[in-house]
């Protein structure tokens, strides 16, 4: 069994699912990789069905039936990953906005000591963006300066998407308790980490904008995050 499962959620990903897969399972590390399907009409769950043929063992598929949202898709393979006792367990994006090339640097962070989480980071030094315009940058700046001034959670890039964790943290916290489905969920599956006491880890990634496909961001993700965060702050996420 690898160390190390890579959770993709895709819905309509047709375009991007085969070489996201192929970039990660190509890489230099034993690593597995879970496609999290909500049940995308463009055939994305039947590509990958064809694709297990050729990567045996190291290529899982959870369909699901219907968009329930991000943080649902990853509450699910953080089980599935849990239930197969993999050590290392990251998210990902399919549409090669994390570089896959960056997987390896996460993994060896998240081995140190003492490390519960990993984030790849787009604003530590030596991270960035690439081909976003002013506003989407304004707009996650801003988020990840609000998210720190309420919650207090030294993280810089607490909207991050790009993250691998231990699994004995996901094994100490209640999933159960994860409430948000969009990038609150991001925030906030990273505030119950700080609050539970594990370091995060930082390391720098350059973010690049989606090529093909179409960007999952809507304004209810975006006031889902406001509020979230203000709820977060309320909540006990010790008990």
């Amino acid at each position: 069994m690898a160390e190390v499962l890579i959770i993709i959620p895709t819905y309509n990903e047709i375009e991007n699912v085969a070489s996201i897969i192929s970039a990660v399972l190509s890489l230099s590390g034993d690593y597995h990789v879970l496609i999290v399907d909500d049940g995308s009409p463009d055939g994305t769950g039947q590509k990958v069905r064809e694709l297990q043929e050729e990567y045996k063992g190291r290529l899982h598929l959870l369909e699901r039936e219907g968009k329930l949202g991000l943080g649902t898709a990853y509450i699910a393979g953080f089980r599935f990953g849990l239930d197969l006792d993999y050590k290392y367990i990251m998210e990902m994006d399919a549409d090669f906005s994390h570089n896959p090339k960056d997987v390896p640097r996460l993994v060896e962070a998240v081995k140190q000591e003492d490390v519960g989480m990993v984030v790849g980071s787009r604003y530590v030094k030596g991270g960035g963006f690439k081909n976003w315009n002013k506003y989407r940058l304004m707009l996650s700046y801003g988020a990840s300066l609000y998210t720190r001034l309420i919650t207090g959670m030294p993280v810089k890039d607490p909207t991050a998407g790009f993250v691998i964790y231990n699994s004995i943290v996901l094994k100490k916290m209640n999933l159960d308790k994860i409430t948000f489905v969009g990038y609150a969920f991001q925030i906030e599956m990273k505030y119950y980490c700080h609050s539970l006491g594990f370091d995060i880890k930082e390391i720098p990634i350059t973010f690049i904008d989606r090529e093909l496909g179409t960007s999952k961001m809507n304004m209810s993700i975006v006031q889902e995050g406001i509020l979230g965060v203000l709820q977060m702050k309320m909540r006990n996420y010790k008990v």
